[in-house]
């Protein structure tokens, strides 16, 4: 990402939040065959120090993406919009795109298939809790267990990151208010994440 130091986020907490807020992440890796990127759901591993995400591929993309076998890049991105120029005072003319973004690196390390049916289920509790009669992969371990053999479960532990929060800090307050007015019919998340950079 463009290095641009006002909009540079270095607390892993604020990494943390990120990835618990958004957790569908676009995982990319250099392979000896050349670029691949998949799309799985991540969690955070709570217990862990630093920054360990969780998270499965379905078979055989740990084979396409050479998982464990190198450094790969994980995605998170949160609330993002187009900022357009007429919210700005007249004569500033260049729009521009709000984000917030996370680049995590590390090597995963490949999880057992207990480990990993572990990792599903949690990974489905996590999610089902939110609907009214959520299902659990306990419901029917035998058939879930079966099923879990068609995916790969990987644990990354965070070597460094590369995050930003380019959330219109350059604008006035007068400017950002209208800019947050402007959002928070379409895009409130957005606009309640400049709020919390502006505080």
């Amino acid at each position: 990402m463009r290095h641009t130091p006002r909009y540079l986020m270095t607390d892993p907490d604020e990494v943390k939040r990120l990835i618990r807020g958004n957790p569908w992440a676009t995982f990319v890796s250099a392979t000896s065959n050349g670029l691949v990127a998949s799309h799985y759901p991540v969690l955070l591993d709570e217990d862990a120090d630093g920054i360990v995400i969780v998270s499965h591929f379905g078979r055989p993309d740990e084979q396409l993406h050479e998982l464990g076998e190198h450094e790969i890049l994980v995605i998170v991105q949160g609330a993002h919009d187009y900022v357009s120029a007429s919210w700005y005072a007249p004569g500033d003319l260049v729009s521009t795109w709000n984000h917030v973004t996370a680049h995590l690196y590390g090597v995963p390390e490949l999880l057992s298939a207990d480990e990993n049916y572990a990792m599903l289920s949690r990974l489905t509790d996590h999610f089902e809790r939110h609907y009214p009669n959520g299902r659990s992969l306990s419901d029917d371990e035998a058939g879930t267990r079966r099923i879990a053999k068609g995916t790969v479960g990987l644990r990354m532990r965070v070597t460094r990151f590369d995050a930003r929060a380019k959330l219109s800090q350059n604008k006035s307050d007068e400017v950002a208010e209208r800019i947050m007015g402007e959002l928070a019919a379409g895009n409130p998340r957005l606009a309640d994440e400049m709020r919390r950079v502006r505080e």
